[in-house]
């Protein structure tokens, strides 16, 4: 009995590393349903992560400003959405840094869409230029949608106090404002507001990315994330950029006339991503609310500042948020548009 107690804890001591070396690091990260989401879904479906030692978990919320405050709070490690006034407060004070970009507004690349109500539209709500005396749904004071309309204010020469907000906390409860005819009109993520148009509860007047490119979303992770775990962040970031390449070889492929084109890459990799968003979309409006993500996941870094300088002029961000103090451009490279300092 001796001789074999020896020689299991012998096995033990032999194969124990390498049983420790297999075990996965877990790790989780706050997202919403969207298209925009699309490269965690690949990643986690193509099993990217799990080739870094990952053993990662989806937490969904129903807008933006609940990611922030999920990473800010540690109830998630890192986050992937649209960048909010609440997001850049939260990570003024230190709770989170952004780490590598998401989608962002590209011209050519539907993305959010301004949207009138079928009433509205009748009545001759036909132009984003037309935003003035509606009252226009948003998810939240400081939302990505509240930035949109604010560089379109500033675009077509109106003022933003001319234009009726209403908070609806969520793209759901936006959907249904529209559907009830609460609102005049709402911003839509591409997938939701072609599920309206074709219900015939809205129209499309137009696209963000026809009127403001910009830098919409990003990846981001909690600072004692960063500090304490930085090798899990580093292998989430490789997972992570790994399937943006991929999404770009599918999604964001132009033919010599410059139009959008889809093959069998694309193909394979709608399954994946019709499996998380919600509402489902039809592959069709999978391809046609692909938005532009950059294949090296890197950032339009000056645009990061331009909005927290636009946040902190409307008076929702701190005047002493520092966008390079909230900003990690080590874990992705070749960062675009860098500021010189």
């Amino acid at each position: 009995m001796r001789i074999r107690l020896v020689a299991a804890l012998a096995a033990l001591v032999t194969f124990g590393p390498a049983l420790t070396a297999g075990a996965q690091e877990k790790v989780s990260i706050a997202a919403l349903r969207f298209v925009s989401s699309a490269p965690i879904f690949i990643a986690m479906e193509k099993g990217y992560f799990k080739e870094q030692g990952l053993d990662v978990e989806f937490k969904f919320f129903d807008a933006a400003q609940p990611i922030a405050v999920a990473v800010a709070a540690g109830n998630a490690d890192l986050g992937i959405t649209g960048l909010t006034g609440g997001f850049y407060n939260l990570a003024g004070k230190g709770a989170m840094k952004i780490i590598a970009s998401q989608s962002r507004e590209e011209p050519g690349y539907d993305f959010v869409a301004y949207v009138a109500s079928k009433k509205a539209y009748d009545a001759g709500f036909k132009d984003p230029g037309k935003f003035p005396g509606k009252t226009i749904g948003i998810t939240q004071v400081g939302s990505t949608f509240h930035y949109m309309l604010g560089m379109l204010a500033e675009k077509r020469g109106f003022k933003l106090t001319e234009v009726t907000l209403k908070p609806l906390q969520s793209i759901a409860n936006v959907t249904a404002a529209l559907k009830g005819e609460q609102v005049d009109g709402v911003l839509l993520p591409a997938n939701n507001a072609y599920a309206v148009e074709k219900d015939g509860a809205g129209k499309i007047i137009g696209w963000v990315h026809q009127e403001t490119p910009w830098q919409l979303g990003a990846l981001f992770a909690g600072t004692g994330v960063i500090e304490e775990r930085r090798p899990v962040v580093e292998k989430f970031v490789a997972a992570y950029v790994k399937a943006c390449a991929d999404y770009a070889d599918a999604f964001l492929q132009r033919d010599a006339a410059g139009k959008r084109t889809f093959g069998s890459k694309a193909d394979a990799l709608i399954p994946i991503i019709q499996k998380y968003v919600e509402p489902k979309p039809s592959a069709e409006q999978v391809k046609a609310s692909a938005s532009y993500i950059d294949p090296k996941g890197r950032l339009l870094v000056k645009n990061i500042h331009e909005q927290v300088a636009w946040y902190q002029a409307q008076g929702m961000v701190a005047r002493d948020v520092d966008a390079a103090k909230i900003l990690d451009l080590s874990f992705v490279k070749d960062h675009l548009d860098v500021p010189k300092r």
